[in-house]
């Protein structure tokens, strides 16, 4: 239980640790180059690490998942990824955390329609509220006076990559509930692979490579693609489901203290406000719906 709690720890470290190394590629690429890099990175990763495992990436039914899977790459990596990459070209990682954390609100008001028997509880829905009134909390001062300023295009764009991370965790439920994430990480990134090199190449030319950039892009493929699918998986096995998720609370935090410490990033009265708001929405929308009352018996009737 501890090496759980452990890789949790581990695990908020890396993926917050993402947003600011996101920050510093796009300084130098793309962002469709930045998510071509990571993707190839991953899934580079992954195919190793299954070998490592002596697993197969082609196990059975694998044909009959690769519209799944392809969705998966799409919302999954290529949508999300290039969203947060042009988001951070005006907005700060730190806010870019932030707006991440409410991927499960997006996913709440989706599952209304797609998985109606998970239909979240009121409770769950007055989250949903909560959370996007702090997201309003972030952007409102952008809007005020000048609504097409960059920094908000870059943030409506980082809650876009949000809201298709959520339509991504509601196909993996629907159509590969029971499927290894070691298996769905792996043909998630090599599908992203081709796609993103197809919308990266009038960009690639303007790259510029130094150590800085291939550090980041390191990072965010061998460490957040790769290593961070491993922790993830045994969380799943260690600590169960629900408490694995528990990690997408403390992204925020720990984003905004990289953000902070190593590129000196503002924090503003307004982001710590609605990065406050938006985890108490978050958390009111993971709440566990009650189960229902059993039914009255026959015999006792109804007053």
């Amino acid at each position: 239980m501890r090496r759980g709690y452990a890789a949790l720890g581990l695990l908020a470290l890396i993926w917050g640790a993402s947003f600011l190394f996101i920050k510093l590629a796009v300084r130098d690429m793309s962002p469709a180059t930045l998510v071509l890099s990571r993707a190839a990175a991953g899934a580079l990763t992954l195919a190793l690490i299954l070998a490592a495992r002596r697993q197969t990436p082609f196990p059975a039914g694998t044909r009959a998942r690769l519209l799944p899977f392809l969705v998966m790459a799409l919302f999954g990596s290529l949508l999300p990824w290039f969203g947060i990459g042009f988001g951070e070209l005006s907005i700060s990682s730190a806010l870019a955390s932030i707006l991440n954390a409410t991927t499960p609100l997006w996913t709440a008001v989706f599952a209304y329609w797609v998985t109606p028997a998970e239909r979240p509880s009121g409770l769950n829905y007055v989250g949903v509220a909560i959370g996007f009134l702090g997201t309003g909390i972030l952007i409102a001062p952008d809007l005020i006076g000048q609504p097409l300023r960059a920094t908000t295009i870059g943030t409506l764009a980082v809650a876009g990559a949000a809201a298709s991370y959520a339509v991504a965790a509601l196909v993996q439920r629907r159509r590969l509930r029971g499927v290894s994430p070691l298996q769905v990480g792996f043909w998630q990134l090599a599908l992203a692979t081709p796609l993103a090199l197809a919308a990266a190449l009038p960009t690639i030319g303007a790259t510029h490579l130094q150590s800085a950039l291939i550090a980041a892009i390191m990072v965010l493929g061998v460490g957040g693609s790769g290593i961070a699918y491993l922790l993830y998986y045994f969380m799943m096995n260690t600590l169960g489901g629900t408490r694995a998720t528990t990690v997408t609370f403390l992204l925020p935090v720990t984003a905004v203290f990289w953000g902070a410490s190593l590129l000196h990033e503002a924090i503003t009265i307004p982001i710590l406000a609605g990065m406050a708001v938006i985890l108490l929405g978050v958390f009111l929308t993971s709440r566990p719906r009650k189960p229902r009352a059993p039914a009255l018996s026959e015999d006792r009737g109804v007053a």
